[in-house]
């Protein structure tokens, strides 16, 4: 008995052992499973943040000779960032998934009303409430409230493991929605509802075609461009050549993409923050009180209806993400180069990067606490011990004979 009874504690103490590392290694296993770049990657932005205001200073002919190309109204390096970091995004997108997964009107739904009819009122509230004293301010977040990310939100989804395909899907619907939308909504917020309490009406004269080509532009090339990658690489590699070698080959550029367009738009528009500190500070806070709330609030009502994790997250980044490519080219296009609404969306993706990135690991820390069960959280020990045999009793018929 003393012999059973010794190897039925070495089995709880095995057992409890095997339990702690399967915990460590569940804590670690997302970590461990970035590269050096994605795991440092605030370190990098923040860099590439200082980067870009020391090159805009140290060479004050810089920013008006990258301004001085453009594509559409947005400066072509800035341009050239944008389409580099989607493309590997989009490159990885299984396109055939997209029907099934444009078929989940609850998603779908969930995701419209969040962006359509959540997004503008939050961000004009805001707006009223918070720069009461500056109504250009408040025009230009009105307008970047109203504009839907359909770019900068297919990185944040990737980093926070979201479902690409479902992220896929929300833009291209959230594209069809702007085109339509966006002048619609803009009457409304600025020239109906500021008359409601008593301010001024506001004209927004711009057409659908303005808007129609920033999205060609800013997705439309980036999504052609990975849908023919796929396309023939599978078709001349073969589907498993192309997820095992070329997609981890083709990743890693979306980040150096991100990088490069943060080193841009820093050393274009960086002075901003260094001239006029207190209103970079005042146009700052209603958006990242717009940006946390609508992400809380989305992953809210999400973990509610049950979706996934993967789901979860892609639609609070599709919700709290916004297009400022489009909010900055109406704002230059209505008000002028040198207006205050052009300031407030300029300002706007200085702030959405490095608030979109905290909110990167906000939503990965929540998705470990109320996804437990994910399978994104599961280790190979964790999965090694559920797919092993029940320990032997001590007291089993087997260990009594023996």
């Amino acid at each position: 008995m003393r012999v059973l009874g010794f190897r039925k504690v070495w089995k709880v103490s095995d057992m409890s052992n095997s339990s702690s590392n399967i915990n460590e290694n569940q804590r670690g296993s997302v970590f461990a499973r970035l590269s050096t770049l994605d795991r440092f990657l605030p370190v990098w932005i923040f860099a590439a943040m200082a980067l870009g205001i020391a090159l805009g200073n140290l060479f004050p002919g810089l920013a008006p000779a990258l301004d001085s190309i453009k594509l559409d109204t947005v400066s072509l390096p800035i341009a050239i960032g944008l389409l580099w970091m989607m493309y590997p995004v989009l490159a990885k997108v299984k396109y055939g998934k997209m029907p099934e997964v444009a078929a989940n009107w609850k998603m779908s739904g969930t995701s419209l009303f969040l962006n359509w009819v959540v997004g503008p009122a939050l961000m004009f509230a805001l707006a009223w409430l918070l720069l009461p004293d500056h109504p250009e301010y408040r025009t230009g977040l009105i307008l970047v409230g109203l504009a839907r990310c359909i770019a900068m939100v297919l990185i944040w989804n990737m980093l926070a493991c979201g479902d690409s395909e479902y992220a896929a899907v929300l833009v291209a619907i959230n594209s069809v929605f702007q085109i339509v939308m966006y002048t619609v909504l803009g009457y409304f917020y600025l020239t109906i509802v500021p008359q409601w309490f008593g301010g001024s009406a506001v004209s927004l004269d711009i057409s659908m075609w303005e808007i129609a080509k920033s999205v060609l532009i800013f997705l439309g090339i980036p999504l052609a461009a990975g849908f023919l990658t796929r396309l023939f690489l599978t078709r001349a590699k073969g589907e498993e050549w192309y997820e095992t070698k070329f997609v981890p080959r083709l990743s890693p550029t979306a980040i150096i993409g991100l990088l490069f367009t943060i080193v841009m738009m820093f050393s274009l528009k960086g002075d901003v923050i260094l001239e006029r500190p207190l209103d970079v500070v005042r146009i700052a806070l209603p958006l990242l009180i717009y940006f946390m709330i609508m992400f809380s609030v989305s992953f809210g009502i999400s973990y509610l209806l049950k979706f996934p994790y993967s789901d979860t997250a892609t639609i609070s980044f599709t919700a709290a993400g916004n297009n400022f490519e489009l909010a900055i080219a109406v704002a230059i296009g209505v008000f002028g180069l040198a207006s205050g609404e052009a300031l407030a969306t300029v300002v706007g993706p200085l702030i959405e990067v490095p608030a979109l990135i905290a909110l990167v690991y906000l939503s990965l820390w929540l998705g470990r606490r109320l996804y437990p069960s994910d399978p994104l959280w599961q280790s190979p020990a964790k999965s090694a011990l559920k797919q092993a045999p029940a320990p032997e009793s001590a007291f089993s018929t087997t260990g009594a004979k023996s």
